[in-house]
Formats: structure tokens, sequence, C-alpha cells
């Protein structure tokens, strides 16, 4: 597995306080050069990418990655994808859906809206490694994206 060569910029979007833990640590122990920030629902999210609420005087470049939970309060992923993916400012961003949903509506929307991967989450830490690793090697070493040297 080849290391990418600077910082990759990740921003993770999930309700879940065990979750979100899993997924930092499984990308940690494997690409140690990532940075990872976390939000918790999708209104955070776009505070997060559009630099307003609480990110206001933030200094965080956008993201080269999001991971994105669709089961989430306030603003779901659903429609945080659906509000990237027609931004003009960021649309241009990767968005893999990361869920506990396997349901073909969600699979297919999600698609429809803009998604570029959709993966079901493993049961277990084993498995999320595994994805950790395949998400991590696409993105950061095959695809080219926008933004990147």
């Amino acid at each position: 597995m080849q290391q990418p060569t600077r910082p990759v910029h990740i921003l993770l979007a999930d309700d879940d306080e065990d979750d979100r833990f899993l997924t930092r640590e499984a990308f940690r122990q494997q690409f140690p050069v990532t940075e990872m920030n976390v939000v918790e629902d999708g209104e955070e999210l776009m505070e997060f990418l559009r630099r307003t609420g609480r990110y206001a005087s933030a200094a965080h470049p956008l993201p080269e990655l999001i991971l994105l939970d669709l089961n989430m309060p306030r603003k779901d992923g659903r429609e945080a994808l659906q509000e990237i993916k027609s931004d003009r400012e960021l649309r241009h961003i990767p968005v893999v859906v990361l869920t506990t949903s396997d349901a073909h509506i969600d699979i297919d929307n999600s698609y429809l809206w803009g998604a570029n991967s959709f993966i079901t989450k493993p049961a277990s830490f084993k498995k999320l490694m595994d994805i950790t690793q395949t998400i991590g090697e696409y993105w950061f070493n095959v695809v080219k994206v926008s933004g990147r040297e």
C-alpha cells in the first residue's frame, strides 16, 4: 500500500460517536498523514464547508474527500449531499456515502444526487479497516482529485 506523500484532508460527517472513533482510528492506522475533521450532523457539515456559524473564523482548507453518513439529526446526509452537489463552490469535492443503510432507494438516490461512492458500514473493525484501505488507496493514490498535486 502506497502512502500519500502529503496530508490528505478528509471530512467525516457522522452522528455516531463510536463510528466516528472507529473510522478515524482505521484511517490513522493505515494512512498516518491523513488529516480528518469530524462533524456530527448535516447542519454542522454545511457550516464547516461554507465557513459559517461556529466555523466562521476557521482557516481550514476544504476537504479533499467527504465521508457522509445518511442518517443524522437536524439535517440528514441526504439533504446535505443534495446541497453540496448543487453548490458551485463545493460540488467538486468527492463524497463517499458511508452509512448503515443498504436500502436500494438510498443507494439509487445517493448516486442520483451526486455521490461518488456508496458503502454500507461493516459490522467489524477488521472489515472497516479493509474498506478504509480501499477508500484510501483509490482516492489518495489512484484517481486525480481537483486541487491535489
